[in-house]
């Protein structure tokens, strides 16, 4: 391999090594079929020690980028990737549909570059098991048959088994489809329920690409206030045909939706001839009580669309997901997912169903959950002792981040920050509406990290105009 690395810059090494291979892999500069050198050659050859390197190979072994062949090395396994170097024709007469003028091109986030990252919804990946996982996709990986396209059944059944356990999911394999993430989840469940000009409610602030993805499909999206209690249902249009919620850890305030206000929701969509979508989208790291039950084990009536990830709770490049649906709906869905993109990666499929029938995925979530309560104790802490001043947290006992509201507009802030190396957002980012708070996730952060991080963040708030508290606590350690 012909290729140089280097360990300037930011970040571990190994998250250092994983992108500059990531980067040449997708610029053609290494090819499919091209031996990497061993983990030991390389370490040698960079100064570090071989589990450094091997981190990164797993990584990339697990994301599909890399695979390993028994006794003869590993390789890069690129087929179906482009170089990035080649261009298509400019064609400069043919233009989208009008709805896509409005919608912004995706940017590249480079939070993760950054030495102190508080991104919303971005989950450790240093807590995945590479090296299981890896061990789970090698006997998986000479199948060559099209598959089902509502997903293996080994995994549609131990996903009913475990969401009905640790959720209270009513559901068996028939009920299940599994999809690449839960954003394909909504586009197969849009397509099958949303009319053009269509009314569907969303939550505000909420999920800005469940609202984009809505509007993509040609449906008028209407946002629908948040309280202490979750989704307004008082404020509901009467016209809403489908309804966008996560009621088990709101997104992004994160407080869960009562009991009173579930059974609400439940009735006005029986009223209404609606369709609740249930979002439950990082509900697994529990820091207290028991979550109430899930709308869709109250669900009586077949009205609630349950949508579930393993985007959170292992990595958002597994692209594995789920959806639990109401008879009546399963044959159209599964239409949908074949038009869409047939069955999905069987391979990824059939290890994620070991993974969890194993007890992995349990064993996992139990570590992950230890791991992220105490990040969550230490920056709610921080946040309430030291930023008094400044916010106000949002009680949340569950996920990944926090949410805060801000006396003022904090959008200097953010740039300030940024500026200083702390990746955080606004909370307008989820919303057309005027909410002046933070979104502080604390997944993607190590735990050392953290008080530094907040320090920084506070010495921000002063930057943008705003007085230092003259005592931190927790955040200077």
């Amino acid at each position: 391999m012909d290729f140089h690395i280097t360990l300037d810059g930011r970040g571990d090494r190994s998250t250092r090594i994983y992108r500059q291979l990531l980067e040449a892999i997708l610029d053609g500069r290494l090819r499919s079929g091209e031996r990497v050198p061993p983990t030991r050659e390389l370490a040698e050859r960079l100064g570090v020690a071989r589990n450094t390197v091997a981190v990164a190979y797993d990584r990339l072994t697990a994301e599909g980028f890399l695979v390993g062949r028994v006794g003869a090395g590993t390789y890069v396994y690129s087929d179906g990737l482009r170089s990035r170097s080649r261009r298509a024709p400019a064609g400069t007469d043919v233009r989208p549909r009008a709805v896509w003028a409005a919608m912004a091109e995706p940017e590249r986030d480079s939070a993760s570059e950054l030495p102190y990252d508080f991104s919303a919804g971005v989950p450790d990946a240093g807590l995945f098991p590479f090296g299981t996982w890896r061990g789970l996709l090698r006997p998986e990986a000479a199948r060559a048959d099209y598959g089902d396209p509502s997903g293996l059944p080994d995994l549609r059944e131990a996903i009913a088994r475990h969401v009905g356990v640790s959720r209270s999911v009513r559901a068996d394999a028939d009920d299940v489809l599994v999809t690449q993430g839960a954003q394909q989840a909504l586009d197969l469940i849009a397509r099958v329920l949303v009319e053009p000009g269509g009314c569907v409610a969303v939550e505000d602030p909420g999920y800005p690409l469940a609202r984009r993805l809505f509007r993509s499909l040609g449906a008028r999206v209407v946002g629908v206030p948040v309280d202490a209690e979750g989704l307004v249902v008082d404020a509901l249009p009467a016209s809403a045909r489908l309804v966008y919620t996560t009621p088990s850890h709101q997104f992004p305030l994160g407080t869960p939706m009562s009991l009173r206000r579930r059974t609400a929701l439940l009735d006005w969509a029986a009223r209404h001839d609606a369709v609740v979508v249930e979002d439950d989208y990082d509900s697994e790291f529990r820091y207290s009580d028991r979550p109430l039950e899930p709308l869709q084990s109250l669900d009586r009536a077949g009205r609630v669309v349950y949508v579930g990830s393993f985007s959170k709770t292992l990595l958002p490049t597994l692209r594995l997901g789920f959806l639990v649906a109401p008879a009546s709906l399963r044959p159209a869905l599964r239409a949908a997912k074949q038009l869409t993109d047939w069955h999905g990666d069987p391979i990824a499929q059939a290890a994620l169903a070991r993974f969890i029938d194993e007890g992995l995925l349990a064993r996992h979530i139990r570590k992950a959950t230890r791991v992220y309560a105490a990040r969550h104790e230490r920056v709610a802490t921080a946040l309430r002792d030291d930023f008094a001043e400044w916010l106000d947290v949002v009680p949340s006992a569950a996920g990944i981040h926090l949410a805060a509201r801000t006396r003022n507009d904090p959008e200097e802030v953010v740039r300030v920050a940024r500026s200083r190396g702390v990746a955080i957002r606004s909370l307008a980012t989820f919303s057309p509406e005027v909410h002046f708070g933070l979104v502080i996730g604390f997944g993607a952060i190590p735990v050392e990290r953290i008080d530094d991080g907040l320090r920084v963040l506070a010495g921000s708030f002063a930057q943008a105009g705003t007085t230092v508290p003259s005592a931190p606590s927790t955040v200077i350690s």
